[in-house]
């Protein structure tokens, strides 16, 4: 089945990277967005049995909808198989309701994708309570990756040795694979959040002095956990203190933040095109891509 690779400009790079990486055609959907909000959306022709629609979901309002363009489009154009590649998945976090009339987001975004696209890529999605994507994503494939093993090689290309900490529980599954990958001892420490602005980290107990840490996580976006793990382990004597992450979803104004509190760097893969990105996705994503069933 012939494959190509359409992709919007806010994330030209890492798709040409992928679409390089695959060996495939690329091109760029044409976009519009009239002064009353609407978006106009041409897609290039001729249209392939298979077409991969690269798009990451950070800031998704306006590109739910313009996904459901592109995939009704693509569909009327002649594709057969349609694949979303969302490095960044939206609207995973809230996968219950916890107060009463609050909308289920998750089931209700995911099945808004499943009915569009006939497979879906992501990378390292913020799930809680489910343990597989199609459990969100009711489609023919839907594959959460993990980026641990590009972030662990990273780390273990410098030559240095470092202590790998989690900032909260849920980052366990992270910083615990990517300290197995990179050969780096790690541990994990306690949050409770307050507000989106307001939370408390309790670090564990281990000594810190003279020691080089990472905070690993899933994602970045108002920084102030990373924050509070930096100042506490500046106070307890680290030598320094850098983040590792997947998802770059924080504003200058957030990195200003921490690299004022003394954070060296913030290294972060391509799922958000942002930029303190350092490690590429593309074949991870490809690799995953050649192994659908189509």
């Amino acid at each position: 089945m012939q494959t190509s690779l359409l992709f919007f400009d806010d994330y030209h790079d890492p798709a040409v990277r992928l679409a390089q990486q695959l060996e495939i055609p690329y091109q760029a959907i044409k976009l519009h967005r009239f002064p009353d909000g609407e978006s106009r959306i041409q897609l290039p022709e001729p249209i392939t049995e298979h077409v991969i629609v690269c798009r990451s979901l950070h800031d998704p309002n306006n590109k739910l909808i313009e996904l459901l363009l592109v995939a009704k489009t693509a569909r009327e154009m002649g594709a057969k198989q349609l694949t979303l590649v969302a490095p960044y998945l939206c609207y995973m976090r809230q996968d219950m309701a916890f107060h009463a009339g609050e909308a289920v987001s998750q089931q209700i975004i995911g099945q808004y994708l499943g009915d569009l696209f006939d497979n879906l890529i992501t990378v390292d999605p913020h799930l809680h309570r489910i343990n597989k994507l199609d459990e969100a994503i009711p489609c023919q494939q839907a594959l959460s990756l993990s980026a641990t093993r590009p972030l662990g090689e990273f780390l273990a290309s410098h030559n240095k040795q470092y202590m790998l900490i989690g900032p909260d529980e849920e980052s366990h599954q992270w910083v615990s694979a990517v300290a197995a990958i990179a050969g780096f001892p790690y541990a994990v420490a306690n949050k409770t959040r307050f507000a989106d602005k307001n939370v408390k980290v309790v670090l564990p107990d281990i000594d810190v002095q003279q020691t080089n840490i990472v905070l690993v996580d899933d994602m970045i976006s108002t920084g102030h956990t990373m924050l509070e793990a930096a100042q506490q382990l500046f106070r307890q004597g680290a030598l320094s203190v850098n983040c590792l992450i997947t998802h770059a979803l924080f504003n200058q104004e957030t990195s200003k933040l921490l690299k004022d509190s003394g954070v060296e760097s913030i290294w972060s893969t391509d799922s958000v095109t942002h930029p303190d990105n350092v490690i590429h996705l593309d074949k991870l994503l490809a690799d995953s891509i050649r192994n659908l069933s189509l």
